[in-house]
């Protein structure tokens, strides 16, 4: 992790510690600024736009093992420490259920020692809270998320299974219907407004980053694009829903370029701000 990375957007180019790159963005002072919750999304793709392969068990797809690696890892783990709550999904949950899924932010494994510390000196609890969106409800709540009072939010659709609810809100926390046939990434977020939250992670798939940019929500997407083209079907992008009344502009942040990553053959690490979301003047160039 001690090998420098390059910047090259914002000018002047210069050579930066891969430790610390992104709790140097300090995405937690944005909400005080616009009085409303800061949402930002991350992703790792290959350089042909693929996220996700199929399972070698044949059940779902997951992030490809050959683009996943412990640089992005480091750098995924910072951008969850600065969050008061997680999105995620009911297929999140499943995987974890099936072993197949693993706790988001790890603040208890070795290499993120130093992240535990900066939640406890900025007066956080050690994991953020969770928020799950689904329409079915068809999910378990593993113990785990629940220990040391951490809440468990859940966000559906109109008409949800009652005696479910009842179960769900019994074992974790509480259940807001925030859509009609889908839920709306504006009332969603209009009510973890409400809840307390200021700094929100999308640590979910492309659908819900589709909800969230449909909802005009998201305020910044990060992405690093690795160096391989893997091919194959299905296909799996960043975002996946209907197409949107209007494309969705954005404007790059940062961008920086690992040399070191995938064994030498480099990965980007970009951030893009929504265009239709105003960011502090004092925040456009990171140092």
């Amino acid at each position: 992790m001690d090998e420098l990375i390059t910047q090259l957007y914002p000018l002047p180019s210069s050579e930066r510690q891969l430790k610390g790159l992104y709790l140097s963005h300090n995405l937690r002072q944005y909400s005080h600024v616009s009085k409303k919750p800061f949402v930002y999304a991350n992703f790792i793709v290959s350089l042909d736009g693929r996220i996700a392969v199929p399972h070698e068990d044949g059940n779902g797809q997951a992030v490809p093992t050959s683009i996943a690696n412990e640089r992005d890892w480091r750098l995924f783990q910072e951008l969850a420490t600065q969050s008061d709550l997680l999105i995620s999904s009911g297929r999140y949950l499943r995987d974890w259920a099936a072993g197949r899924a693993q706790e988001i932010l790890r603040v208890d494994d070795p290499r993120f020692s130093d992240l535990k510390g900066w939640r406890l000196d900025h007066n956080l609890p050690p994991q953020p809270d969770i928020a799950i969106i689904s329409s079915s409800l068809e999910f378990p709540i593993p113990e785990v998320l629940t220990k040391s009072r951490r809440k468990v939010i859940v966000f559906t659709t109109n008409n949800p299974d009652l005696e479910r609810v009842k179960e769900i809100e019994a074992t974790a926390g509480k259940v807001f219907v925030a859509g009609d046939s889908s839920v709306s990434g504006e009332k969603m977020v209009q009510q973890m407004h409400e809840l307390g939250y200021h700094t929100i992670y999308s640590a979910a798939g492309p659908k819900i980053l589709h909800l969230l940019l449909k909802g005009g929500v998201l305020d910044r997407l990060y992405l690093t694009q690795t160096n391989r083209l893997l091919g194959g079907q299905p296909f799996s992008s960043i975002v996946e829903g209907d197409l949107f009344d209007a494309p969705i502009g954005v404007n790059l942040h940062t961008l920086y370029f690992d040399s070191h990553g995938l064994d030498g053959l480099g990965q980007l690490f970009m951030s893009y701000n929504l265009a239709n979301q105003p960011i502090p003047k004092s925040e456009m160039n990171p140092q």
